[in-house]
């Protein structure tokens, strides 16, 4: 028995052993060499500091920041670990709301989401993106019509003229990629650190 057993033994721990740990580890080193900082989270850094991934969105709250899409990603709650709050942009719990077009709550939250941003820019259309969340509730984009939607908030809370900020978003929009795939976008983490440097040199 234990001869006929044999070869299956030594092939399962050879195959374990190639596929569950000599080829992660060589891909591992590889995509360290070869893309460094895709291997590494594609951080960015700022003196020296960690300030957030290209990949991952943040949640700017501020009226001076541009602000991305809604996040429905939760996370524990800290006075009672055996509940969950809302955690806007939280990589350890990537999620959409699973709220489906009939849902009452879904309707109202948009509802409310579309005056708030009326009365912020009135006579413009909202852009869609900035009161739906995506299906991860991180992603770091939104699109050139909802960066612009913005411009008048944020250069009203920097005392900066509207047609400078509104240079900087088209300076930082992102074509589709290959030419066709996806749509044009801005990345808001991004965007916001090219707003604070602007900020910075006119000091």
């Amino acid at each position: 028995m234990l001869r006929e057993l044999r070869p299956a033994i030594v092939l399962t721990v050879l195959l374990t052993a190639i596929t569950g740990l000599a080829y992660p580890l060589a891909m591992t080193g590889v995509a360290g060499l070869v893309f460094p900082d895709q291997a590494q989270g594609s951080l960015i850094e700022r003196d020296g500091k960690v300030v957030g991934s290209i990949l991952i969105g943040q949640n700017f709250t501020e009226d001076r920041f541009f602000h991305g899409r809604p996040s429905a990603t939760t996370g524990p709650d800290p006075a009672d670990p055996a509940k969950s709050v809302a955690a806007p942009y939280n990589a350890a719990n990537s999620m959409g709301s699973n709220l489906g077009p009939t849902s009452k709550a879904l309707a109202e939250r948009v509802r409310g989401d579309v005056e708030a941003l009326r009365k912020e820019n009135p006579g413009s259309p909202v852009p869609v993106d900035l009161v739906t969340a995506s299906g991860s509730g991180l992603d770091p984009h939104i699109s050139q019509a909802a960066a612009e939607f913005q411009v008048p908030r944020v250069a009203k809370a920097r005392d900066l003229a509207e047609a400078r900020v509104r240079d900087l978003v088209r300076s930082h929009v992102e074509d589709r990629f290959l030419g066709i795939v996806g749509e044009p976008r801005v990345n808001v983490l991004a965007l916001n650190l090219a707003l604070e440097q602007l900020a910075h040199d006119r000091r």
